[in-house]
């Protein structure tokens, strides 16, 4: 049986993820152009008789392929967020799997933001009985602030209630 939020219309839904620059093209790339150059400096290393740096510089490419592939781990996790008009959903996925979901009413949730002057929305939460609940953390400031006023906007919709059409 299906509950009463599968049944009304979704006025907003939005999954954020983390945003990766490096592609895995680029990974590949970085990791060839870094090893070779490690491997080059560390022949030279070798042949002045300083063996020991040679190792050094094949440590130095096993630590950047782990921190990048624990960053690219870090990716899977994400934010759902969905509001209807009777209720805003929060939910969050870790990058291992563990889930943690809010159900909300919209009509008494307010969104509030911490500004920073120097960089804008520093921080986006929703507060409802004196509890804060961090949302969009994953974006930057000008991406907080645009998701801010989508996100208003659709609990501004969600308090007046549904819009019924009449047909004559």
């Amino acid at each position: 049986m299906a509950d009463n939020n599968e049944l009304e219309p979704t006025i907003f839904a939005a999954t954020i993820t983390p945003h990766r620059s490096l592609g895995s093209v680029g990974f590949v790339v970085l990791m060839v152009v870094f090893g070779g150059v490690s491997f080059l400096a560390g022949i030279a290393f070798l042949m002045m008789g300083a063996w020991p740096v040679f190792g050094f510089f094949g440590l130095d490419v096993l630590i950047l392929y782990w921190a990048l592939r624990l960053n690219y781990r870090h990716a899977a996790a994400y934010e759902e967020i969905k509001v209807t008009a009777s209720a805003l959903t929060v939910r969050k996925v870790s990058h291992r799997g563990h889930v943690r979901e809010w159900l909300l009413n919209p009509l008494w949730v307010k969104l509030d933001r911490e500004t920073t002057e120097e960089f804008g929305i520093a921080r986006l939460f929703l507060v409802t009985r004196g509890r804060e609940l961090t949302v969009a953390s994953f974006l930057g400031p000008a991406e907080r602030a645009d998701f801010a006023a989508q996100l208003g906007n659709a609990l501004a919709q969600a308090r007046r209630g549904p819009v019924r059409t009449v047909l004559h």
